[in-house]
């Protein structure tokens, strides 16, 4: 079994728990995530923690035990505290402007850009070269930011586009004569 199986999950305070058959439901006060366990999992809850065992001795059934405890780990920490993703607009006349679930951007297109939110996601601008985007579930945040990245990722020359917050642009060298 991977070392990550074997450590519990510590459920937040004021994070419920309910397992009905295979779908494990975890409320909290940011929202409500249900998941459904693969069946070579077996799942006990000790007060505060859950723990996890593989029903079989199988490759599979000791490595998919790590991966959903993963995942409800970040179930418990997306419904108690949430995630968060920012992205920077880098280039001049590039901007962001968030209006309701829609987020319009201008990217040196000859039409605006408008992108709808997932459901559960919530889009912020506080200036127009910066975008936050927040949820409880870590993989829709992900692919939510990915997808506005997508549409202008940074360029190699001069770094101008969509990145990440920490994104480290590695710039190639102009051409020389």
């Amino acid at each position: 079994m991977s070392r990550i199986a074997k450590a519990p999950v510590e459920l937040p305070k004021g994070v419920e728990f309910k397992q009905v058959g295979n779908v494990v439901t975890l409320k909290g006060a940011k929202g409500e995530i249900s998941m459904e366990l693969n069946s070579e999992v077996e799942l006990t809850q000790d007060g505060g923690e859950l723990k996890l065992a593989p029903r079989s001795r199988s490759i599979f059934a000791m490595a998919i035990t790590g991966t959903m405890r993963s995942l409800l780990a970040n179930m418990a920490q997306g419904v108690s505290e949430g995630f968060e993703r920012k992205l920077e607009l880098v280039g001049v006349g590039y901007r962001a402007q968030a209006q309701g679930s829609k987020l319009s951007l201008t990217l040196g297109f000859s039409h605006p850009v408008v992108y709808e939110a997932r459901a559960g996601v919530s889009i912020e601008t506080p200036s127009q070269t910066e975008i936050i985007i927040k949820g409880t579930d870590k993989q829709v945040v992900g692919q939510v930011a990915a997808e506005i990245r997508r549409f202008r990722p940074p360029e190699p020359y001069k770094g101008k586009g969509v990145r990440y917050a920490n994104e480290r642009v590695v710039l190639k060298e102009a051409k020389k004569k």
